[in-house]
């Protein structure tokens, strides 16, 4: 960070040149080095890992998927824990009311609707701003949909400290801003939100619950709750069966078979995978973590679930930003008391969402400032190099008031280049990442997959 001595992220450090232990065990275990070898359990004499921290903050635990032998390797690599038996009549249930667009007011619009099956469940609900179109005419989310698919592997919210970091850093959470740490409450807000499916209270989710199609399948599921506040706890329930159910953990990729030994990247996905895990160069996975040592998805999500202030340019066109002195400050904005994060320096942090799937979205970041795949990394690459190509003259950073801007990770690579500079990838390396991010496409939605130029 910049700015006097204000906050810099755990994992920024963790990108900064230097020498010594502390980078080689960064090398190891973050960018998978050390194939094969297996993470040592936590001792009394050491701090968990951030990995064990993660797992140990799991909202659920991760996928049934018997163990695999990697070919790359020779090493049997098992998934961890199995996951519980499902309740196929729960999960069944969730995916019917996931669907149910009669919940919204007016009726037309469900959790479907702007997380599309089709996209692998993100989109924009036919939105040409990026964030989804809610139900009513000229009502849009304030924020863009991310993926449903692999929500299983979210951890709480919660805050982590190495030996060397100067505070804890946030990880974890439901949303943009992490704000929610249960799938069974998260369901309330987009269903509520007049902005969204604008439902209105829960006795009217109960009584078009109560004479829908799937009253009969709800009831044997779940029982006859006798108030709505105790039905919409049920149909958090049944939404959260189905969103981690195996159907939502699909691990159908090109990446998921290449690390099982089931398929060759091409000469221009290796190229884009190297300068994807390159620290000198895009230094992705710093953030967006990869384990090609295993294959269980679940160590590979393309996340750490931390939160960083990358600068996102201002999206002009969302009607939240019509008055030029508002700003979405994410992180800052949470409401939580139990593990707060309303101090200033985290206004401008948002989590790192993972990329499984990243080229079927319609937009991104969380404000949709950019509608290609391309055009995202080219930020990262060029951000620094040539910030004139992003932010109106003489207001870099300009989605956010000029007092926070110092929060804006300006320390870690590719962040870190000189302006005027060289940038930190070439257009090789951008068509490169960019290919190989194609590779994480799950099988069922490579025909929805957008053109990655």
């Amino acid at each position: 960070m910049s700015g006097g001595g204000t906050h810099v992220p755990l994992r920024s450090r963790w990108r900064r040149q230097g020498t010594g232990a502390a980078i080689s065990l960064s090398v190891c275990l973050l960018l998978s080095a050390c194939r094969g070898k297996q993470a040592a359990a936590p001792s009394p004499e050491r701090k968990p890992t951030i990995q064990e921290a993660i797992a140990a903050a799991r909202v659920t635990i991760p996928p049934r998927v018997p163990p695999v032998p990697s070919h790359r390797t020779g090493v049997v690599l098992s998934p961890g824990p199995p996951h519980p038996s499902e309740n196929a009549a729960l999960v069944a249930l969730g995916k019917m009311i996931f669907s149910d667009a009669s919940l919204s007011e007016p009726a037309g619009t469900s959790c479907s609707s702007c997380h599309d099956p089709a996209r692998a469940f993100s989109g924009a609900h036919a939105s040409a701003i990026g964030v989804p179109l809610g139900s009513r005419d000229a009502h849009f989310a304030r924020r863009t949909a991310p993926s449903v698919l692999y929500l299983r592997f979210v951890p709480r919210f919660h805050y982590f400290e190495d030996d060397e970091a100067a505070a804890p850093s946030p990880y974890g959470g439901f949303f943009w801003d992490g704000r929610a740490d249960s799938l069974a409450t998260l369901v309330r807000q987009p269903l509520f939100n007049p902005d969204e499916m604008n439902a209105g209270d829960p006795r009217r989710v109960a009584d078009k619950i109560a004479r829908g199609p799937y009253a009969k399948q709800f009831h044997a599921a779940l029982g006859r709750a006798a108030d709505p506040e105790s039905i919409l706890r049920d149909v958090g329930a049944a939404l959260e069966a189905f969103l981690t159910s195996d159907e939502m953990t699909p691990a159908t990729s090109k990446f998921d078979s290449w690390v099982r030994g089931d398929a060759t990247l091409t000469p221009q996905e290796t190229r884009g995978l190297e300068a994807f895990k390159d620290p000198q160069r895009g230094a992705c996975a710093s953030c967006h973590r990869l384990n090609e040592a295993s294959t269980n998805p679940g160590n590979t999500m393309f996340t750490d679930y931390g939160f960083d202030a990358i600068g996102v340019p201002r999206n002009r066109a969302l009607p939240g930003n019509r008055a030029a002195d508002t700003y979405d400050l994410g992180l800052c904005e949470r409401k939580d008391k139990t593990t707060p994060s309303d101090d200033a320096k985290w206004c401008g942090n948002f989590r790192t969402p993972s990329l499984r799937n990243v080229a079927v979205r319609e937009a991104f970041m969380h404000n949709a400032a950019f509608k290609k795949l391309r055009d995202v990394v080219t930020f990262y690459a060029n951000r620094a190099s040539s910030p004139g190509r992003f932010y109106p003259a003489g207001e870099t950073f300009d989605d956010l008031p000029a007092k926070l801007r110092d929060n804006v990770n300006v320390s870690s690579t590719p962040y870190n280049h000189a302006e005027d500079g060289k940038p930190a990838l070439s257009d090789e390396d951008i068509d490169a990442i960019v290919a190989f991010l194609g590779t994480l496409t799950d099988a069922a939605y490579l025909p929805a997959a957008r053109s990655p130029s």
